[in-house]
């Protein structure tokens, strides 16, 4: 039985996450952590999806991504997991499995949001102690180092976002 797919027609701007295969901490080799950001901003480059910002943690990764129009979230994850897999794999010598079945993900849906998300990448290496500033984990777009691209059009702004909807006339 096939799994349902999610999020088909539904355009805009997602945080995900993903495991490592039973939360194994290979990326703290940097050979496997170089593999996953090319193959990350391979597929940014290919036009998959517009990345906004991603943080690749030891044994999982969080991606700001906002999929092409013509192609669904699913397989802009697929991309980016499987892609790396492939590579880690060949580099490796051996094809025992490097991430966990599925992924979460939250829609984006304002631009307080969309700020939040970011923040949470950010902050995620600082957290765990991996830096005590987010722009010296080198595996993070916080660096600097790596082109991300703005937000998407069409999220509601900062100060319409708390307004739930409701007419500015309506007292």
């Amino acid at each position: 039985m096939a799994i349902p797919g999610r999020h088909r027609k539904v355009q805009g701007p997602y945080f995900v996450t993903s495991k490592t295969w039973d939360a194994h901490a290979i990326f703290q080799l940097t050979p496997n952590c170089e593999v996953f950001v090319e193959t990350l901003l391979h597929y940014r480059d290919r036009g998959v999806y517009l990345l906004h910002g991603f943080v690749l943690m030891p044994n999982h990764f969080h991606i700001h991504l906002t999929p092409d129009s013509g192609v669904t979230l699913e397989r802009a994850v697929q991309f980016v997991k499987r892609g790396s897999a492939k590579k880690i794999g060949e580099l490796h010598q051996h094809k025992s499995p490097v991430w966990q079945r599925g992924f979460s993900d939250h829609r984006v849906r304002d631009s307080a949001d969309f700020q939040l998300h970011l923040r949470y990448i950010e902050q995620n290496p600082v957290k765990r102690h991996l830096c005590t500033v987010p722009g010296e984990y080198r595996w993070s777009s916080a660096t600097g180092s790596y082109r991300m691209d703005p937000a998407t059009q069409g999220l509601k702004p900062l100060e319409k976002a708390s307004r739930f909807g409701t007419a500015e006339a309506v007292p």
